[in-house]
């Protein structure tokens, strides 16, 4: 990565920053000395509101009303603890998720985990750059095909960022999140929805019959992504260093300030997409939209023409921000895994080639943003297990090993994913 000492100038700032207050030298006040500790959790938390999440969230709005609200506050609250996990382990080791498995397992697993790791990264990036381009296409009515350039040349300059350092980069993420969420506050705010429904259904957890548990591990596996559990370790390994035990549990505390903010706004996003879908589609008794195109064609005749800008603009940056933070998590998995840097820009370049080759053959993008969501759900356990391996290793993590309570409930989150996306599995390939 090239690097420009001016600039870099915002990077060294930050850095200087955190350690006066590490160090307990800072006089500023609670939100100043949290300032140059956020930022890593909103480039991962882009991953919970990506285009999958479209799809899988106007699909359980649309059949089930508010019912499956409580599934996304679930999702959300184990990504919380997923997150902090990974984000420690970069913290207390100064390496990436698979950095350790390469210095921890024999090389033929680590060859394996590396396949199963870069066919989960490039689903992930399928389905992202396909939701950027379907944004363009809804919002401007241009062919699929120019809307994947233009996906191409604007996830180019947001990835350009890392050569200016890791604030600017942040930045622009957390602005692109920000856009996201300001459109699904326009679009609560047009369909109007039922409170006290949605109150109650996000506390109480209700199926109804064996679609809505499909769809519930849908939108599990929508929420909880592999490949951003490696990249969170790799955003924290070498942001603010310290060895000081007393500093790396204050680092670790204010880690998690940053992953409660940024999967908060997330898990609002997804709640707000799942009530659009369930105050419009559902509450019209029209159960069956189930496709990112058809969802923004019936909003204008519902709630007007601005619902459906809004929902192409949120669209629209979901895809661009994710598409971004899906090659810079590529990066990190092959790096990782192999010791092997490609530059940014010829990974982005070979890994939109499929989605190109998607969009030219007229494939329906909203039924393989579902299908790499399937794919996702065979790279999860393969994050997961070593990630709480390592994270409750006294020897690893010193003062951050995880409490026995913690590795606990991390293990019993791992068994309730590995379980509902093997139920994703089996209805989709074996049921029928």
């Amino acid at each position: 990565m090239d690097t420009q000492p001016s600039a870099r100038a915002g990077d060294e700032a930050t850095v200087r920053a955190a350690a006066e207050v590490l160090a307990g030298d800072s006089g500023k006040g609670r939100l100043a000395r949290l300032w140059p500790f956020l930022g890593p959790a909103f480039i991962a938390a882009v991953a919970y509101v990506d285009p999958g999440n479209f799809a899988t969230n106007i699909q359980g709005g649309a059949k089930f009303g508010y019912m499956l609200i409580w599934v996304i506050v679930a999702s959300n609250l184990m990504a919380m603890l997923i997150q902090m996990l990974s984000a420690k382990l970069g913290i207390a080791t100064g390496r990436n998720l698979p950095e350790v498995c390469r210095d921890r397992f024999p090389r033929p697993v680590v060859i394996a985990m590396w396949l199963l790791a870069e066919g989960v990264a490039m689903a992930t990036d399928l389905a992202e750059f396909l939701g950027a381009a379907l944004g363009f296409h809804l919002l401007f009515h241009i062919p699929l095909v120019w809307g994947g350039l233009l996906t191409a040349v604007a996830t180019f300059v947001i990835l350009s960022l890392e050569r200016r350092g890791f604030r600017p980069l942040e930045a622009v993420i957390a602005v692109l999140i920000a856009v996201i969420a300001l459109c699904y506050v326009v679009e609560t705010f047009l369909d109007r929805p039922d409170w006290g429904a949605i109150a109650y259904h996000g506390v109480v957890p209700r199926f109804r019959g064996t679609e809505s548990v499909l769809l519930a591990a849908g939108i599990l596996g929508a929420t909880v992504m592999p490949h951003v559990i490696y990249l969170h370790s790799a955003l924290t390994q070498g942001r603010i260093v310290t060895r000081d035990p007393a500093q790396l549990r204050r680092l670790a505390r204010f880690e998690m300030t940053d992953i409660i903010i940024a999967m908060g706004l997330a898990g609002f996003v997804n709640a707000s997409m799942l009530i659009m879908a369930a105050a419009t589609f559902h509450k019209a008794g029209m159960p069956h939209v189930a496709t990112i195109e058809e969802a923004h064609r019936t909003l204008t005749p519902l709630l007007g023409p601005a619902s459906s800008w809004v929902f192409g603009i949120s669209l629209l940056a979901a895809g661009l921000s994710s598409s971004a933070v899906g090659t810079m998590a590529g990066q990190v998995i092959m790096q990782g895994f192999l010791r092997r840097h490609v530059p940014v820009w010829v990974r982005r370049a070979v890994t939109m080639a499929p989605s190109l080759v998607v969009i030219a053959l007229g494939l329906d993008p909203t039924r393989v943003l579902v299908l790499s969501q399937v794919v996702l759900s065979f790279g999860i356990p393969f994050a997961l297990v070593p990630l709480v391996m390592f994270t409750h290793d006294r020897r690893l993590m010193g003062v951050l090993s995880n409490h026995v309570a913690v590795t606990a409930t991390a293990w019993g989150v791992v068994a309730l994913i590995v379980g509902l996306n093997f139920f994703l599995l089996y209805q989709t390939f074996l049921a029928g």
